[in-house]
């Protein structure tokens, strides 16, 4: 099921392997997700196989990723092949046509194993959606398509692990019952010793060796999608309280996580007007769905709030759809975002007007800062580096920061995690603010990421059978 821990998994395994000599690379063949990701020839993925080429030690590439589905509305999603958008698609005009896209996943998945040892693939939510069965190709349809030996997860934390492992392997063919080499126990808190008679239990049930029973892990490393723990809006306030509008159809969440790996700054997800109160940055998210996020800041007070907030001196900072938010207008003639609006005011904080046109602008970017003014002129001279993705287009030269007073935007998603960025936005509010920046505990955010995946790496493999993984590798068993 969705949660489960699979992508966590499979980035401890390329992790593992990599430590281990090998070559390996993450293959998911459809992902949906609004957490995506730019890769440097410019083609578009989903950050969870960025997360676990990076654990992998090596650079993303489209073809881990071939088929991303980044949902418009309940019932459709932007199609992206290889990279690069197809259009909108409803759910039902996307499963008729799925089949079409197997040569190209294919040819994504021949061409990345030509290069690797061991290729990590990951699946989708659950294994078993029968009435999914006949067109999938992303779970056992897609291990049957590659000839794949499979590891089945199972979340403990939930409950009813028994009722989650031995039920899909129930509800599985016999031939691809026969794929599954390893059942792997996920989210297990507590002395490990008093599922020992579980392990026997599923091991008779499911005639499949456990793998490993792995525990509760508190890593820090990016999420995958809003399932995410990180929206819970009970998080304690810290020295410096920075919050981010949690807008319906919020994507890359993720360029804030910098923010949270600070000792004494909160980073909080809200959507209530009143959660606003007394933050001491507030951050503006990018989203699928700019036009219609806009409308639900409007109807639900939220845009009055966060305009009276700015007129008391908080600083207001937008990324993408947020900073298209905060011009004047947006305006989407052709229907681009399938919102069913061609124009509407924007905030009117910055002035800028968008208009969305039908090619996306997809590209990685870096420089270096100047003619920040304001709050933010601290960070005139730094590097910057991160990654463009969007459909809206504002004015004919957009800098890379825009802002005026403590109102600031930018179409750079992974702004915050370059070097020294976050450290200079920070200790501009904690001046501002009037405490010391040197109490927020600052770190090497680069160093931090690969201890967070060696611990990963290291956990994992204490709890795994590798032996038995590895012969599952070898096709021993």
């Amino acid at each position: 099921m969705s949660n489960a821990g699979k992508s966590l998994l499979c980035a401890a395994l390329c992790r593992i392997f990599k430590q281990d000599g090998y070559r390996a690379a993450p293959f998911k063949s459809q992902n949906m997700a609004l957490n995506s990701f730019i890769t440097r020839s410019g083609g578009e993925m989903g950050r969870a196989q960025v997360v676990q080429a990076e654990a992998a030690g090596i650079l993303p590439d489209v073809r881990m990723n071939p088929i991303l589905l980044k949902p418009t509305t309940d019932v459709g999603s932007q199609v992206i092949i290889n990279g690069h958008a197809l259009g909108n698609m409803s759910a039902m005009e996307y499963y008729r046509r799925k089949k079409e896209f197997i040569p190209a996943v294919l040819e994504s998945y021949n061409s990345l194993s030509r290069d690797c040892d061991i290729l990590v693939i990951e699946g989708a939510g659950s294994p078993v959606e029968l009435n999914l069965r006949d067109d999938d190709i992303v779970n056992m349809g897609f291990a049957a398509l590659v000839d794949a030996p499979v590891l089945l997860v199972g979340d403990i934390d939930r409950g009813g692990i028994f009722a989650q492992l031995y039920g899909t392997t129930a509800l599985l063919s016999p031939d691809e019952r026969a794929r599954v080499k390893g059942l792997v126990v996920n989210k297990f808190r507590g002395d490990k010793k008093i599922f020992d008679s579980g392990i026997s239990m599923l091991e008779e049930l499911c005639g499949i060796p456990v793998a490993g029973v792995l525990p509760y892990m508190h890593v820090d490393i990016d999420d995958e999608d809003s399932l995410t723990e990180r929206f819970a809006g009970d998080r304690e306030r810290k020295l410096i309280d920075v919050t981010v509008v949690k807008l319906p159809r919020i994507s890359n969440f993720t360029d804030f996580s910098p923010f949270e790996r600070y000792k004494n700054v909160s980073l909080r997800y809200i959507s209530k007007p009143y959660e606003l109160r007394d933050a001491d940055l507030i951050l503006l998210p990018g989203t699928k769905s700019t036009i219609s996020d806009l409308r639900w800041l409007r109807e639900s007070g939220m845009e009055s709030a966060l305009k009276k907030a700015v007129s008391g001196g908080t600083p207001l900072f937008g990324i993408c759809g947020g900073f298209q938010m905060l011009g004047r207008s947006v305006r989407d003639p052709d229907l681009v975002e399938a919102a069913g609006i061609c124009d509407i005011d924007g905030m009117g904080l910055l002035e800028m007007d968008t208009v969305f046109i039908g090619e996306k602008i997809q590209s990685q970017t870096r420089g270096v800062f100047e003619g920040v003014e304001g709050l933010l002129s601290p960070l005139n001279g730094l590097e910057y580096e991160g990654y463009e993705i969007h459909m809206g287009r504002s004015e004919s030269k957009i800098p890379p920061l825009m802002g005026r007073g403590k109102v600031y935007g930018s179409y750079i998603h992974g702004l915050f995690d370059a070097p020294g960025i976050c450290d200079a936005v920070l200790k501009a509010v904690c001046d501002d603010k009037g405490v010391a920046f040197e109490a927020l505990s600052t770190f090497d955010p680069l160093e931090f990421k690969q201890n967070q995946y060696d611990l990963l790496a290291d956990t994992a493999r204490a709890n795994l059978d590798m032996e038995l993984i590895y012969k599952i590798v070898e096709r021993q068993i």
